[in-house]
């Protein structure tokens, strides 16, 4: 049943003046021969980090990538989202999520949408958005951390339609929200939601009508909630339905569930959870050549290659407990897996793996010291384009990486600002970057979504 929302849709002159935007200057001209991408869903249009972009810039100046804009952040860890010449930045302002609209190269704003909310991450890290919104066909589709699921316009951000999905399914808070981002298939929005996990089973996944809202099948099930993205994948020439679902739970219970997207229908349940109650899956499946997925857990459990036969059933090729990602997407390059495998930035090691044996090749703490401070990449993220792989370190730095199987290699560095939690993956849109800084920085600096200049050299 739908439930009404109080929403608002803020003058902008309130927001602005709260959040102000600050452009530096303009970007170069891009490229005659540039290919460039939309960047519409939280990982890209690949849903792997991945981006078909280039040219790029080869040299990052002595003095820093150029930026070209910065816009004022609350709290969240929601990724910039780029489409259909919009830019979306989803947010908590004071006791209100809000999601901004914003021109992608001068950063003006061109509306601004908000409504209250009511949460307090009990572990102390942000109480705004986990999840980022999703752009198709001229609609956004957002869900936030209390669960309030709204459909808006992407021209107007008029909304379409809403439901309060936390009161409808009783979806419990979990250790840090509502946290996995919806996924489109056909004319539905796939969602795990993770409802009424204290009975014997509840709304884990859910199928929901892209054109009015309503819940279309129910996949019931006893794993509630995860914090890693569903992902859509071709095997055996079908479409399936990849999602990690999770939970708070004692014991704890979870895993890969690989669905119908038409129909919520169950074809396979791969349970891959850390015998820790406090585990938390992050880790979105990787989609891999061959019907073969790779899932992890960074909690002493490990990663997993998985063979999908014909009936769609997950069999393990190889676990590897020392290669087990806490949030990231790991990347394949030439028959190899390269992530940041550890839970904290203490264990973290960049490792590389070789995809058919599961033999570790190598490992690199990959830090040095900067200003007098030990730094590095910690439990970084990927960006690759075309041939070039790209990393954001967890404390703000950027770097151009080598990766073989012999070892990995720092080709050209630079630092955007000195920040925990710099969690948030970067995003490439028409030869712009999109950096966000997640919590006040070491250098005094706020909160913010910085845009910096990333096109290839006129």
């Amino acid at each position: 049943m739908m439930k009404s929302i109080v929403l608002t849709l803020l003058p902008l002159a309130l927001t602005a003046k709260e959040f102000p935007e600050k452009f530096h200057a303009a970007p170069k001209p891009l490229s005659r021969d540039a290919k460039v991408s939309e960047w519409p869903r939280v990982f890209g249009p690949n849903d792997n980090c991945t981006s078909p972009e280039e040219p790029l810039l080869t040299k990052f100046p002595e003095t820093g990538l150029k930026p070209v804009f910065e816009l004022a952040r609350g709290e969240s860890y929601a990724s910039p989202i780029l489409a259909d010449g919009k830019l979306l930045h989803f947010h908590a302002v004071k006791s209100a999520e809000t999601l901004d609209c914003h021109h992608p190269e001068t950063g003006k704003r061109l509306w601004t949408f908000s409504y209250p909310i009511k949460y307090r991450d009990r572990y102390g890290f942000s109480s705004g958005p986990r999840s980022s919104p999703v752009v198709h066909k001229g609609k956004i589709y957002l869900i936030g951390v209390t669960a309030k699921l709204h459909c808006l316009d992407l021209d107007s951000g008029k909304v379409i339609w809403q439901r309060d999905l936390k009161t409808e399914l009783s979806i419990p808070q979990y250790f840090f929200g509502y946290g996995p981002n919806p996924m489109i298939h056909g004319n539905l929005l796939i969602l795990n939601t993770g409802g009424k996990e204290k009975e014997s089973s509840g709304s884990s996944v859910i199928g929901v009508s892209l054109e009015t809202g309503k819940t279309v099948w129910t996949h019931e099930d006893t794993w509630g909630a995860s914090y890693a993205s569903p992902v859509m994948a071709k095997l055996h020439g079908k479409d399936v339905a990849l999602v990690i679902a999770a939970g708070e739970s004692k014991p704890t219970h979870g895993g890969l569930l690989l669905l119908d997207p038409k129909t919520g229908k169950l074809h396979c349940r791969f349970p891959w959870r850390a015998d820790v109650y406090e585990s938390v899956l992050a880790s979105t499946p990787l989609v891999l050549p061959n019907n073969k997925i790779f899932i992890s857990d960074c909690y002493q459990k490990g990663g997993v290659l998985l063979q999908i036969d014909e009936k769609f059933q997950a069999k393990p090729i190889w676990t590897e407990r020392y290669f087990g990602m806490h949030m990231m997407t790991p990347q394949l390059i030439d028959g190899h897996l390269y992530g940041f495998a550890g839970r904290n930035i203490p264990d973290t090691q960049f490792k590389g793996i070789n995809l058919k044996t599961g033999k570790i090749t190598w490992e690199d703490d990959m830090r040095w010291k900067e200003n007098n401070r030990v730094t590095g990449l910690f439990r970084g993220s990927f960006l690759q384009c075309g041939k070039r792989t790209f990393s954001l370190g967890e404390d703000g730095s950027f770097a151009e990486l080598s990766l073989t199987p012999e070892k990995p290699e720092i080709l050209q560095r630079t630092r955007f600002f000195y920040a925990r939690e710099t969690w948030t993956p970067p995003v490439i849109h028409r030869g712009l970057l999109y950096i966000v800084q997640n919590t006040p920085g070491f250098d005094e600096s706020s909160r913010r979504l910085i845009c910096y200049d990333m096109r290839a050299e006129q």
